[in-house]
């Protein structure tokens, strides 16, 4: 037996025995939640969404409700409340030839120059900024997101609308730490190599990304954290992601999920 099979099977060990004990103890909180939700808007109290995981598996991922009903229709109305785009504003888009560090390091231009409304700019510089700005386009994050009912709003504050992602842990969908599990439309654009390495990860309920969130102001810091867990996860690094987890959880702090 391999040592990577057996960092597996008890990776799998753990989480078997973690969800089971959380769901037991998260029992009474998880019907209350329940009757909550439904009380205060019309749907089902359990959200249901596919999602890609380690190596582009596709799985159904529950949550607790925290929207109103048909919100992900109104997303393209809310762009503009969108940080990451807000962020990619700020920085503004014009971009030289000066910019890319390869020319500067070759003297000259690395790659074919293109003319694009009026600056000029080699293609490979071109490129990379395009691939940040689809990321920008394909994450979405507001502060006060209009779609979030008032009791999702305190599910979310406190994370305990995650609670049934430990059934999709006994099911062997996710981990208790991994990378965050991508809806398909945001998967479909991480596919190239520096962005891929991510799913080599399980999928997780928490993980590098969740416990440093609030360092986390661009896609591209948050892809490249999902890609430092693929590469470097392992027992320790899982333990201290899971302590952090824990602790940050009964200080009631919010850690952005």
């Amino acid at each position: 037996m391999s040592k990577n099979h057996k960092i597996s099977f008890g990776k799998r060990l753990f989480d078997v025995i973690f969800s089971s004990v959380a769901l037991l103890i998260f029992s009474p909180i998880m019907l209350i939640t329940y009757v909550a939700i439904k009380v205060e808007s019309r749907g089902p109290a359990l959200f249901r969404q596919k999602r890609v995981g380690s190596g582009y598996k596709i799985f159904v991922l529950y949550k607790f409700r925290t929207m109103y009903e048909n919100s992900e229709m109104q997303l393209p109305k809310l762009t503009e409340m969108n940080a990451y785009l807000k962020s990619l504003k700020d920085e503004g888009e014009s971009v030289t030839l000066d910019e890319c560090a390869d020319c500067k390091a070759k003297g000259g231009p690395c790659s074919p120059l293109l003319h694009i409304d009026g600056v000029e700019i080699c293609e490979n510089h071109y490129l990379r900024l395009k691939r940040g700005q689809v990321l920008r386009k394909v994450f979405f994050k507001a502060k006060n997101d209009p779609r979030i009912t008032k009791v999702g709003r305190f599910l979310r504050q406190y994370h305990l609308d995650e609670i049934p992602q430990f059934i999709n842990v006994l099911k062997g969908d996710m981990s208790v730490v991994g990378n965050r599990p991508l809806p398909m439309y945001e998967a479909e654009y991480l596919t190239i190599d520096e962005w891929s390495y991510r799913f080599l990860a399980p999928a997780g309920i928490t993980g590098l990304w969740q416990i440093r969130a609030s360092e986390i102001h661009r896609p591209e810091e948050r892809i490249a954290l999902d890609n430092q867990y693929a590469l470097t996860r392992g027992f320790w690094t899982d333990f201290k992601i899971l302590a952090k987890t824990i602790i940050t959880f009964f200080r009631f702090q919010k850690v952005s999920y």
